[in-house]
């Protein structure tokens, strides 16, 4: 009877099944993939209860042993998937099949996923978490937008604004909007080539993106993939920068190699990092050609000096598509210009990422907003004199761009920047720090 009784008043510890892999210096480029319901400390003490001289394991993956119906699935399952993958069990001294495989953590964690998903993943994606609820919402939001336009307007080429703080994952919810428009043509335009890695990895990770192609200047160097060996059947993204797509050859041409670029209607236009290139008017006539005339506007010669460093003519092409979409953390010129209407633009802040933060409901799952870091806000108060230097109630204006203006030492080293007027900023943070005199008036009116 005691047993019986035990069983309810001491329930037994939930099970947390788990997937785990590790290496071992003695079996080099290999892992083991095994499967327990124990801690995994628990389980690796059992597999090295004593460790030889010179012989030594890490524990290189743990994941939920739980599918997407919360039924359990075991090592074996995964097994089978890395060999359908290629990776084969190595053999031990005796000839016999071990359970040790030549791969690598990215392999057992494409197997693993399949495994979760019922899918063959043939492609080793790794990734496959949901969107936010924001995330949702803002291709809700666009979607709706971008197909009343349509249906209103059919030859208006419709546009949408996504100001959306930095970690907000707009490469991640980008591909989710053409996805859920059934897109197949992307291209991705920016002032800032250096993000190309996280619009190529969210693509060619995530299980939502199976089959779709990256293309950009950096992977054809790399690989040798020119345009015309894309699969047409499959959908396509490219990647590229303003200065290359608006670059010209010696001839005064297009390049050769964007001409595909110009000849194919994309479904979407995405501007990613806006706010770099919202008030370069001259970028816009790439988009905005209505007429044979309205490219003589434009200034060739200061557009080679002051943006792409080798500018467009008359003659070039321009890029037609069915919709663009804007991104940008800080799209103050945009909005301060009224370039976007209200229905719009879709914004999420700092405020709003924190609220949602603090109004999860667990009894919706784990909390997607715990890793976030808190935000803390802190203001000050500035002396009257020179709150109106700021309000130019005694001079024409007071820019802040001006003011934290930075140029690098060494030209074309944009890590050896420096502000310009370095002693001012030093001033300026003094000031905030409470070391305030009346002098420091004067010195703000020289700046």
């Amino acid at each position: 009877m005691a047993d019986i009784f035990d069983q309810y008043v001491h329930p037994k510890t939930e099970v947390k099944p788990i997937i785990y892999a590790y290496s071992d210096t003695r079996f080099p480029g290999c892992l083991k993939v095994g499967y327990t319901d124990r801690p995994i400390e628990v389980r690796m003490h059992e597999h090295y209860p004593t460790l030889t001289p010179g012989q030594s394991y890490k524990v290189e993956y743990v994941e939920s042993a739980l599918n997407a119906d919360g039924a359990i699935f075991m090592d074996h399952d995964v097994h089978r998937m890395l060999e359908a993958h290629g990776f084969h069990a190595q053999k031990s001294p005796d000839g016999k099949k071990s359970e040790w495989y030549k791969c690598t953590v990215d392999d057992v964690k494409a197997a693993v996923l399949a495994v979760k998903t019922s899918s063959l993943n043939l492609e080793n994606r790794t990734q496959n978490f949901r969107m936010r609820p924001e995330q949702a919402r803002a291709v809700r939001m666009t979607k709706a937008y971008f197909e009343s336009e349509t249906k209103r307007n059919p030859k208006h080429t419709a546009k949408f604004l996504w100001n959306a703080k930095m970690r907000f994952g707009k490469t991640f919810t980008s591909y989710e909007l053409a996805k859920a428009m059934d897109m197949k043509r992307v291209l991705i335009l920016t002032f800032k080539p250096a993000v190309e890695e996280s619009w190529e990895t969210d693509l060619l990770s995530h299980v939502d993106f199976e089959g779709w192609q990256f293309y950009s200047r950096e992977v054809s160097q790399e690989t040798g993939i020119r345009p015309e060996d894309l699969d047409q059947s499959r959908p396509i993204v490219c990647f590229g920068s303003f200065q290359d797509f608006l670059g010209t050859n010696a001839a005064g041409g297009i390049k050769a190699k964007n001409e595909w670029v110009h000849a194919t209607n994309w479904d979407m236009v995405i501007f990613d990092e806006y706010h770099f290139g919202a008030w370069r008017e001259n970028a816009k006539h790439l988009f905005e050609k209505e007429d044979e005339d309205s490219y003589d506007e434009l200034d060739i010669d200061k557009y080679k000096k002051n943006e792409a460093d080798n500018a467009v003519n008359e003659d070039f092409l321009p890029i037609t598509t069915k919709y663009y979409l804007f991104l940008s953390g800080t799209p103050f010129r945009a909005l301060n210009t009224g370039e976007f209407m209200e229905d719009q633009i879709f914004s999420w802040t700092y405020s709003d990422e924190q609220k949602a933060k603090e109004e999860w409901d667990d009894n919706d799952g784990p909390n997607p907003y715990a890793s976030m870091p808190e935000m803390v806000m802190m203001t000050y108060r500035i002396p009257d004199e020179i709150r109106r230097i700021a309000y130019n109630e005694d001079f024409n204006e007071f820019d802040l761009n001006v003011f934290f203006a930075a140029k690098p030492e060494v030209e074309g080293h944009p890590e050896t920047s420096q502000f310009v007027y370095k002693d001012y900023v030093q001033k300026w943070l003094s000031l905030i720090r409470g070391a305030y005199m009346p002098s420091t008036v004067d010195d703000l009116k020289l700046v």
